[in-house]
């Protein structure tokens, strides 16, 4: 029913239009008696192989929501309906910001992609932390942080800190986002220098509490092998619990869309199918030299379950769709955990 009649309707308007019209009506049938159930009776499949230890966090089964469909917490609780083993939040930032200007997200349907440069827009950690208090349903969420655009990089350590601060004991796992192409500079954190920094402090106030959360940085498929390995490094040296492979690309490499409408799109994150080789290489060259004990989410192209996969295969515990679940709709989730618990 997503591909005859949903799809098509939503892909008359802009992907931002859009995306407020499915926040719309999930708010809406989702208040109708016995309708949560339904959706999970029909969205849900119970896995049956052994659910992925994220730390000390059990995760149900393999397949999550990346960060960025629902940036600010809004919609945790419908989504919630749909099969995810986890549930990403974010980006969030100390203070709120409205993002770049609009039109920021473009539609590649040739290609099953996206193009945005959205820009972390976000209510900030204070709206998003009084409705993490406020959500019903017990699925697993992490929170992706970053910071504000104004913060130079000198002092982008302090961002991430508030907002770990004040999501602690709200979420279940952070993700910290340092490869983002859509805030200014934002990538340099990347290296070995600021993201130790970064990492170190919050390691530093994450195992002095009771109970430590796990901790993964979310890293470009633009980076070189020397700049994996600078990564790895980092990775092992704060004892942090992995990396979710990959954000979105700036490449623009063999794409069926035509050239001219993709430089009218201009600049920003690449997203979908175009992603996938790329993301997949990353997740195995990172497997092959990271220590047994940390953990890989796969991310980037996911929109059948041969591509989840195959980052599976590659090394990946976990699996994250964005553009593959509005491409393919709702049903892609229980598919995936279906083929992926009788398959792997």
């Amino acid at each position: 029913m997503y591909k005859l009649l949903l799809k098509p309707f939503l892909f008359l308007f802009s992907a931002e239009t859009s995306h407020q019209f499915v926040y719309e009506f999930l708010k809406v049938i989702c208040i109708i008696p016995g309708m949560k159930p339904l959706l999970r009776v029909m969205f849900s499949f119970k896995a049956t192989i052994q659910p992925v230890k994220l730390g000390s966090v059990r995760i149900p089964n393999r397949v999550g929501l990346a960060a960025g469909f629902d940036k600010n917490a809004v919609m945790i609780d419908e989504l919630a309906c749909f099969g995810f083993g986890f549930i990403e939040i974010g980006t969030v930032t100390p203070l709120p910001q409205d993002g770049n200007p609009k039109p920021r997200i473009f539609r590649l349907k040739k290609d099953k992609a996206l193009i945005n440069r959205m820009g972390f827009n976000n209510d900030g950690v204070e709206k998003i932390a009084d409705r993490l208090r406020k959500r019903n349903s017990n699925i697993i969420v992490g929170a992706n942080i970053g910071k504000n655009k104004i913060t130079p990089n000198e002092e982008a350590v302090v961002d991430y800190i508030t907002c770990f601060i004040k999501l602690f004991r709200l979420v279940d796992f952070f993700v910290i986002n340092v490869s983002s192409p859509n805030t200014p500079d934002l990538r340099d954190l990347q290296a070995k220098k600021p993201l130790l920094e970064i990492l170190n402090k919050l390691q530093s106030i994450n195992m002095a509490k009771k109970k430590p959360k796990p901790i993964l940085v979310k890293i470009s498929p633009d980076l070189n092998n020397h700049e994996l390995d600078s990564i790895i490094d980092t990775i092992e040296q704060t004892k942090i619990t992995g990396i979710i492979a990959t954000n979105t690309t700036v490449t623009r490499d063999r794409l069926y869309t035509n050239e001219m409408r993709v430089l009218r799109y201009g600049d920003g994150g690449l997203s979908g199918t175009p992603l996938k080789d790329r993301s997949t290489e990353v997740i195995h060259y990172l497997s092959q030299r990271l220590s047994p004990d940390k953990l890989i989410i796969g991310s980037g192209g996911v929109n059948n379950a041969d591509s989840a996969l195959e980052k599976l295969r590659a090394g990946a515990s976990l699996v994250e769709v964005y553009t593959g679940f509005i491409y393919e709709g709702p049903g892609l989730i229980k598919h995936i955990v279906k083929e992926v618990d009788k398959r792997l």
